[in-house]
């Protein structure tokens, strides 16, 4: 009887338009379930509806957390009930029913499933599903209706107080405050129901436009009341927007200054508000003037002579900040300072915009040696920056290694310099050093890197020095006659076997070669007594890779001057006491002789008479030690390299000396500081021209 009158109560609550009830119940109900029983149901309910499910009886088995066998109810996926054991009637209406509902337009599933035995029969579960109607205003606090809310079968919609009116988007009640005041040259404009509070969710627009000779001023009362948050922050605002942007937002007690003054014969002042307070609002009362030109012509500049404000007419000259350039349609103009006229429209003509100075991307060889440090964020603009540096330890930095973008639109460095600065080959500094001394012929043979800076020669067998790293020094007469073909030097290697494939071996062809203007080339080689002059420089055709095993030597200064009897060292791979050539580069440290011990030069078999000595040339020379035949072009360099000495120079040049192998121990060489100055010009014109 009370599963009955149950019954009638359930189905008396349902509404009458349902369209989506029935029954769900456990495989076997009521006789009972039997073992690995299973069950899944699932249904939907429309849009503005929701689905229940009343149980009216549950008996299942129980069990710790309902593992064996159990109901379970999810809405949307989402599991909102678990289920097992015996449960009264009132306990289901009181306790489980009220949760098995779905969401608004949502769907609920059920699944049941038991183990594979029980100890007694359990009848299961039975209960009742049906849709109902949701009821958006009253349960749904977040359905956005800001006045009233009106439900209906399936939805809801919102309606608005007298004197409001339903926004698009169907929510919101705002009032009608838009008004087209144009053509008005004097009126009111105030906030909607002023003087009273003004009204929630307003979007006030209001539009004055006056002819382009004319410019509004509006008056804002001193009673001035717009929302404000306590940090300062505008939660209702009041703006005014002109032809050159928006001013505002004003809130809170204090209103715009008056007359406030637009510059501007079309204006439009917009007010919102949110959905809460009680402010009182604004009220503003507008009229016409004469149009003035603003004291700023533009920004980043100044102008002469300066005023308040500029009447149609007015010239004024305009200059920019320091840093800046006037420009005119994009295109930079080459003065900073320009003058302009006030038009009776307001507008300076003509009115060009104060830009900063952009320097542009500095200007240095692509894939050289200097580079630019952080150049993917380089500011390029007044006072930004940039650094150098150079990418590889054979190279030192010549020049401040900051530049900044100056106000003249070029790169400077902290010294006032405008030229970008270089990367300058170090030079005179081997890895290396010989440890003792030995002598070319029958002398001592360098190791790999200990003379870094002695080029090889063998077609004709002679020397050179690596000077940069596209430029070498050599003897006129090593080359005299080649000037025309291209000529093969070889460089960090000691053994002139060593193949040319060798991975240290570098390979350097002439493409230039320059032999001083002063030097004699109508004698032939034989009958030669003069040797003045005897250098020239060679152009590579590219530059080599420097490293620890081929290093350019350092030019000396010029006027450098020697002491009698000062050491320095020579090398090459010529003649030896007991070979026409070495087949590996020998070294020897010799000293310089007096210059009136030079005088007593050797006689030119040919020609009977003596070699000529002049200043451009030097004698050096030791007991046993000398250089010879096949080691002319070959560098002598000071100092001695020996250990703890930083630098070394090329000094002389090995030049001639016929009787090397009668032991008279005196070579004669290239004063190398006479033509530094000739050989700095010549690379420097060269190199300006390629």
């Amino acid at each position: 009887m009370m599963l009955r009158l149950s019954l009638l109560l359930l189905l008396f609550s349902c509404p009458a338009r349902s369209e989506l009830l029935g029954w769900v119940e456990s495989p076997g109900y009521p006789s009972g379930y039997l073992p690995h029983a299973s069950l899944n149901w699932s249904r939907c309910a429309p849009k503005g509806h929701t689905l229940s499910i009343k149980l009216i009886h549950l008996d299942l088995e129980d069990s710790q957390d309902c593992h064996n066998d159990a109901v379970k109810v999810f809405s949307n996926g989402s599991l909102i009930s678990v289920l097992c054991g015996k449960r009264e009637f009132e306990e289901l209406q009181t306790t489980v029913n009220p949760s098995l509902v779905s969401l608004s337009g949502g769907c609920l599933s059920l699944t049941f499933h038991s183990d594979f035995s029980n100890t007694k029969r359990h009848t299961g579960f039975r209960g009742f599903y049906t849709d109902q109607d949701f009821d958006e205003c009253r349960d749904d606090p977040d359905n956005g209706c800001t006045q009233f809310c009106h439900n209906y079968v399936g939805g809801y919609y919102c309606s608005c107080r007298h004197g409001y009116y339903l926004d698009a988007d169907k929510h919101t009640c705002t009032v009608s405050c838009t008004e087209d005041l144009s053509e008005l040259t004097e009126g009111d404009v105030s906030s909607p129901s002023w003087p009273a509070s003004y009204a929630e969710n307003a979007n006030c627009q209001y539009i004055l436009s006056v002819s382009a000779t004319l410019q509004l001023e509006l008056h804002f009362s001193d009673d001035f009341d717009v929302e404000q948050s306590p940090d300062g922050e505008c939660i209702d605002a009041l703006r005014i927007e002109t032809s050159s942007g928006t001013l505002g937002p004003f809130c809170g007690k204090k209103p715009p200054p008056s007359p406030f003054l637009t510059h501007s014969n079309n204006v439009q002042i917009r007010f919102s508000s949110d959905s809460f307070g009680d402010n009182k609002g604004f009220s503003l009362h507008f009229r016409t003037r004469d149009k003035v030109c603003p004291a700023m012509v533009t920004p980043h500049s100044t102008t002469a002579p300066q005023e308040e404000e500029y009447r149609r007419g007015d010239t004024v000259t305009v200059t920019c900040d320091l840093g800046y350039v006037a420009n005119a349609e994009g295109t930079q103009t080459l003065s900073s300072k320009y003058e302009t006229t006030c038009q009776n429209t307001g507008v300076w003509t003509p009115s060009y915009i104060c830009e900063p100075v952009d320097c542009g991307i500095p200007k240095i060889p692509l894939g050289g040696i200097l580079q630019m440090v952080g150049s993917a964020n380089l500011q390029t603009h007044y006072e930004g920056q940039v650094q150098f540096s150079c990418s590889s330890k054979y190279y030192t930095l010549e020049g401040d290694d900051t530049y900044t973008c100056g106000a003249s639109g070029k790169w400077t460095s902290g010294d006032g310099n405008t030229e970008m600065p270089k990367c300058i080959e170090v030079c005179g500094k081997p890895e290396k050093s010989p440890a003792s001394a030995g002598r070319i012929m029958g002398g001592k043979a360098a190791k790999l890197g200990e003379i870094p800076w002695n080029l090889l020669i063998k077609h004709p067998r002679a020397g050179a020095s690596l000077i940069s790293d596209r430029w070498a020094v050599t003897a006129a007469h090593v080359v005299e006659g080649t000037e025309d073909t291209t000529l093969r030097l070889y460089g960090g290697l000691v053994d002139g076997r060593t193949s040319d494939t060798a991975p240290h071996v570098v390979i350097m062809d002439s493409e230039r070669i320059i032999i001083h203007p002063g030097y004699d080339k109508s004698i032939s080689s034989e009958e030669r007594i003069n040797f003045d002059n005897d250098i020239a420089l060679i152009r590579l055709a590219s530059r080599v890779n420097l490293g620890p095993n081929l290093l350019p030597i350092c030019l000396p200064e010029v006027n450098r001057g020697f002491l009698d009897h000062e050491q320095g060292t020579v090398s090459g791979w010529g003649a030896t006491g007991t070979h026409s050539r070495s087949p590996t580069l020998q070294f020897t440290h010799i000293g310089v002789y007096p210059h009136t011990d030079c005088n007593n030069t050797p006689y030119t078999p040919k020609t009977n008479r003596r070699t000529v000595f002049t200043d451009n040339m030097f004698c050096a020379g030791e007991e046993g030690k000398d250089s010879c035949r096949g080691d002319s072009g070959g560098p002598f360099v000071s100092p001695t390299l020996a250990a703890g000495r930083d630098r070394y120079y090329l000094t002389g040049i090995v030049s001639w000396g016929a009787l090397c192998r009668l032991k008279q121990h005196k070579g004669y060489y290239t004063k190398v500081e006479n033509y530094v100055t000739w050989i700095k010009q010549t690379i420097d014109t060269i190199e300006k021209s390629s």
